[in-house]
């Protein structure tokens, strides 16, 4: 479908191939993560050495990185380029997975929250300051969404909430460069800079209206096609889908996605560790944040902060990231099912 939306019968089909060529990559990595045992990720050794490498990764993209669109998140390779934060977010699932599978019946400690939280602000702040306030935001969501896996107590949940509030109150005011906040207003106020900072939000919002319920066909997307609509290909994907597409095209989407969280959702509810059971759980949460936030933006439910759509969107490194993510979910439940076949009486060990 993401192929498909990118095509066009007239002009060039750069991202059309690249994406064909980035699909097939990704696919083989999934494979070839699928080989060896996954239980390697339990290993603390393994666990903090990606969270150092990525930290640093993250450093450096700040000192030499690529400047695209304002953003300096990216390593300029030539052939193509190289965003660390899009893997970092499978790293954050695997450090989490590995801190709350060891203090399961611990998570009532309010410490464990923060320890955790500490984590993720890490990675979240220097992605932050590139700036990518799309990316951290996922990054948050990943955080918030296993720590109610794991069993956050409702005070504690509070408690979060209000420091969530006080944290936004203080990035508002010292943290939000002047663009991140017209942004902001201008998701409260649509139609206050129609030609300004509200232009791609409106453009997309008449993208996927003028779908109706069929669409316009493939290929025939005018506020994609004509350029009306920016980065189609990317932030703005499934507006440009559901131009084409329609409603009836928009309702296939969804039941899709619905069969991939449900099936690592499925994943996660037979694992046989806890390691296993939060790190499925976290790729759902990683692919349902993106999935809604990058929706929420296109129809005017959220300020534009420039997410992809997990397999939909073009790009290389997000392609990779997500099916490695998946690769490694399958990886975990096709050993769990060999160790439960050699194991006497189905007895596995933690």
């Amino acid at each position: 479908m993401g192929l498909v939306t990118m095509f066009t019968f007239e002009g060039d089909n750069f991202f059309f191939w690249r994406q064909l060529l980035w699909i097939g990559v990704a696919f083989s990595l999934m494979l070839i993560v699928m080989i060896p045992d996954s239980r390697f990720l339990r290993s603390g050794g393994v666990v903090v050495g990606l969270y150092g490498l990525f930290v640093a990764l993250l450093v450096l993209v700040l000192m030499i990185g690529e400047v695209t669109l304002g953003a300096q998140s990216r390593f300029d390779l030539g052939f193509f380029s190289f965003q660390p934060s899009d893997p970092a977010k499978l790293v954050l699932i695997i450090v989490l997975a590995k801190y709350f599978s060891k203090r399961h019946e611990l998570i009532g400690n309010f410490k464990h929250i923060i320890i955790s939280g500490i984590y993720t602000c890490l990675l979240f702040a220097l992605v932050f300051i590139q700036p990518d306030f799309g990316t951290a935001i996922i990054l948050f969501f990943i955080w918030f969404g296993m720590i109610l896996v794991a069993g956050i107590k409702i005070k504690h949940l509070v408690l979060v909430f209000l420091l969530g509030a006080i944290a936004f109150g203080g990035m508002w005011q010292f943290a939000f460069q002047d663009y991140q906040k017209t942004r902001i207003m201008t998701f409260l106020d649509p139609l206050s800079d129609l030609q300004g900072a509200g232009y791609n939000a409106y453009q997309s919002t008449i993208a996927v209206g003028s779908g109706q319920l069929w669409g316009k066909g493939i290929g025939y997307g005018t506020q994609s096609k004509l350029q009306f609509l920016p980065e189609y290909e990317t932030d703005f994907i499934f507006a440009a889908f559901a131009e084409e597409w329609g409603l009836l095209g928009v309702l296939i989407l969804f039941l899709l996605f619905g069969v991939v969280i449900f099936r690592l959702l499925w994943h996660a509810v037979q694992a046989d560790s806890n390691f296993e059971r939060l790190f499925a759980a976290g790729v759902a949460i990683l692919f349902t944040s993106h999935f809604f936030v990058h929706i929420g933006m296109n129809i005017g439910l959220l300020p534009v902060t420039g997410t992809t759509v997990p397999f939909l969107s073009y790009g290389g490194t997000h392609l990779m990231t997500e099916f490695v993510g998946v690769g490694l979910v399958m990886a975990m439940r096709r050993y769990s099912r060999q160790r439960f076949k050699e194991a006497p009486l189905g007895i596995i060990e933690e």
